[in-house]
């Protein structure tokens, strides 16, 4: 399996150029990995801690910057089964935060402090998939 970990750079210029003035929801869908990996020389390399300990150390970290731009995780799930998809995608993490704009997702990226705290996901994860969506209304049907 491919690690996907941080964006590349076409991905993330994609992002940028979209519309930055409306609300924006982005899915997470992310596997841990059984031990952190954490940057030889970091206070942590050498702590044992899991992958799930390290993300929610980010989680900890980053709370305080998402509150203050405004954003919030509106929804979080435990993951069971892929029904449609690759069977070898199993995922610790799965829920969906929702931005005031993309302007803020991009000044939570900028912020030094959140810098500083990506750490603790760039050890943590193994592999994740991060889904810009713009929001729309629900209905009783699909399509």
């Amino acid at each position: 399996m491919t690690e996907y970990i941080d964006p590349d750079r076409a991905q993330f210029e994609a992002f940028k150029v979209l519309d930055r003035d409306h609300p924006i929801e982005m899915l997470n869908l992310v596997r841990f990995r059984s031990r952190a990996e954490y940057p030889s020389g970091h206070e942590l390399a050498k702590s044992g801690l899991s992958g799930a300990q390290a993300y929610r150390n980010y989680g900890i970290e980053t709370a305080p910057i998402i509150t203050r731009l405004g954003a919030k995780i509106i929804w979080r799930g435990a993951f069971q089964n892929t029904l449609i998809g690759p069977k070898d995608e199993a995922w610790d993490a799965v829920f969906i935060a929702r931005y005031p704009s993309a302007h803020a997702f991009l000044e939570m990226i900028s912020d030094p402090d959140y810098k500083q705290a990506i750490v603790h996901r760039q050890a943590a994860v193994k592999t994740s998939r991060l889904i810009r969506c713009a929001p729309t209304e629900g209905g009783e049907m699909f399509g």
